[in-house]
């Protein structure tokens, strides 16, 4: 099943701001901290399944504080194994097991619309979405993977993504946010090197 990724997220000081992680599971990191990174958004049981229900529109949303736990559990397996994909640290046995352990209950199952029969057209459960996460973590942690797990480029920036640019070289976390600000102070450099020039030039 295809779900589209990313996300809006709000700093610190309420400013918002498009996230495309590249993966589901890394969006599901970033409702959470990650190298001491953004805001809690899970506070609740409520929380997790509107962020569930963007992505699983089926959602069953029954979704109590065990739900809760168990997807706190995951997310920081996931960040964990990104903070070390992006600094070439080792994964530690611990997420991978946590993460595996997920993955191998069962998933959305994929069905085609237009049936007569309800087979594979029922609510999905958290349980459910949770593992298709999980699977989503396997595939990009996989060390047969491209492994293009990146650092923002900026230097008062730690938000990771996957990149998933054909020629691999995304730098920004987004372009709405630390693109723009180096797009900022490349102009204001540019701009003052001419005025610093036209000055030497008239002397």
């Amino acid at each position: 099943m295809e779900i589209a990724t990313g996300q809006w997220l709000e700093s610190g000081e309420g400013t918002r701001w498009w996230f495309d992680a590249g993966a589901l599971a890394l969006d599901f990191a970033w409702t959470g901290a990650i190298n001491g990174e953004h805001l809690e958004t899970l506070h609740a049981p409520a929380d997790l399944g509107v962020w569930l229900a963007d992505r699983f529109p089926r959602l069953d949303q029954s979704i109590g504080e065990r739900e809760l736990s168990d997807a706190l559990m995951l997310r920081a397996a996931i960040a964990g194994l990104a903070a070390g994909a992006a600094t070439a640290r080792p994964a530690t046995a611990s997420d991978i097991d946590i993460i595996n352990l997920f993955a191998a209950t069962p998933d959305v199952p994929p069905a085609l619309a237009g049936g007569s029969r309800q087979a594979g057209a029922g609510a999905v459960r958290a349980t459910q979405a949770l593992s298709a996460i999980a699977r989503d973590a396997v595939r990009i942690f996989d060390p047969d993977a491209d492994g293009r797990i990146r650092e923002c480029a900026a230097e008062d920036c730690g938000y990771l993504y996957l990149d998933t640019s054909r020629s691999g070289n995304r730098r920004w976390c987004s372009m709405q946010r630390c693109g723009n600000r180096a797009k900022v102070r490349a102009h204001r450099a540019r701009t003052n090197g001419l005025k610093v020039s036209g000055l030497q030039v008239s002397r």
